[in-house]
């Protein structure tokens, strides 16, 4: 997968509200999408992320942006860590199984020789084109506030198309518009 191609339709089964549910990526056409995965339920690290992504759940919404949590753990997995840690009940997105890891090998997240995937992050727009990803070792949790300062970039930048986002830009600050009055002045 590259950036700026699409991404491949996917459909999974997911937990999310307290029911299993069949997520199909091109339901959610229209609306930027952030696809998380982390490496296996009931761990240490991956509720720490997940607990930071619940408690922002309202201000990604508030940017027209779908979260998804993904592990390769089953619906019934996610349901029975929801159930049993107060830090996943906060959790109101879906959270995609990927018992098969096909989801995980799609996004080139998946660790063949465990059945996990890489800490990846993947942002994609309104039209299901890949902006922006990272992968990390399982053991370096992810930054939500940098996760959505690259949203909040990736959101001007496809609003303003003729201007970008410089190092550490945050949302009301100066952007810079490419040309040669440019070159060797900055």
């Amino acid at each position: 997968m590259n950036i700026n191609e699409k991404i491949a339709d996917f459909e999974v089964e997911a937990y999310h509200q307290d029911e299993t549910k069949l997520i199909k990526s091109k339901d959610y056409r229209g609306k930027w999408l952030v696809i998380f995965f982390y490496p296996a339920d009931f761990t240490f690290v991956c509720p720490t992320e997940l607990e930071e992504l619940a408690d922002h759940y309202e201000e990604f919404k508030k940017m027209g942006v779908e979260v998804m949590s993904v592990s390769t753990d089953t619906v019934y997995a996610h349901k029975a860590w929801h159930d049993q840690s107060e830090t996943i009940k906060k959790i109101q997105f879906p959270m995609l199984a990927d018992p098969t890891g096909n989801l995980a090998r799609q996004f080139g997240v998946y660790i063949e020789k465990e059945g996990l995937a890489w800490r990846g992050t993947f942002i994609i727009d309104s039209d299901g084109v890949l902006k922006a990803y990272e992968v990390h070792d399982n053991s370096i949790g992810r930054s939500v506030k940098e996760l959505i300062r690259k949203i909040k970039a990736a959101q001007f930048v496809a609003k303003h198309g003729d201007q970008v986002c410089p190092a550490s830009w945050e949302e009301g600050e100066e952007t810079l518009k490419p040309g040669l009055d440019l070159v060797g002045k900055i």
